[in-house]
């Protein structure tokens, strides 16, 4: 398992490293000294829950994630790599499509990829995985916060505390689990990743 995740993570960096990566369309609402705040149109996720800890819990979904989108799939069809590759924490309430409902994963953390704008539900392929999932993540507004260097779960959480305390200062009520978003490949240089916390916004 190790080298398929090695493997899939390569090929993952090399589609990053040599195209343009597509991400979620989003609008920039208002910006603070510390965070924006976005809004995200509906787009739709390949999802897989994992056990943790947080730090392992990317490299064990990749086996998963990356499998569906190069070809583990019903029809063997390549799906192009976007960014990011987004984890939060589980059991957590997760807003589905309208009407609007709530659901609770299984323990663990939630990863997602999101798939290319070009699919509908209709159209994307199906996964062979029973783990993998399909959704539509609905239109939602985000606090984000964006750091550059390592993954590491001292870092992030130095970072949500201070997004938590610059939103609070600003009068804003956030609501649900943190998500982190990550847009490089493992292998990328710290101080050059894009990483980011978005935590949904009562507005």
């Amino acid at each position: 398992m190790k080298r398929t995740i090695a493997i899939l993570a390569s090929l993952w960096g090399l589609c990053a490293n040599a195209f343009a990566i597509e991400e979620p369309v989003f609008e920039v609402l208002k910006r603070y000294p510390q965070f924006e705040i976005r809004q995200y149109k509906a787009y739709l996720v390949a999802e897989v829950v994992v056990p943790g800890p947080a730090e392992k819990a990317g490299n064990v979904a990749f086996e998963y994630l990356g499998g569906y989108i190069f070809g583990k799939n019903k029809g063997s069809r390549k799906i192009d790599m976007t960014a990011p590759v987004s984890q939060t924490a589980a059991p957590v309430k997760i807003a589905m499509t309208a009407p609007v409902a709530q659901t609770e994963t299984e323990g663990g953390y939630l990863v997602q990829f999101a798939m290319p704008r070009e699919f509908t539900m209709d159209s994307l392929p199906e996964p062979t995985s029973p783990k993998v999932k399909l959704r539509e993540m609905p239109q939602q507004t985000y606090v984000v916060l964006q750091y550059s260097g390592s993954w590491s779960q001292s870092l992030y959480d130095e970072k949500l505390a201070t997004l938590k305390k610059a939103a609070s200062e600003a009068g804003l009520t956030l609501e649900g689990e943190p998500i982190f978003s990550r847009y490089n490949a493992p292998f990328s240089l710290p101080f050059l990743r894009r990483n980011e916390i978005w935590i949904r916004v009562l507005i």
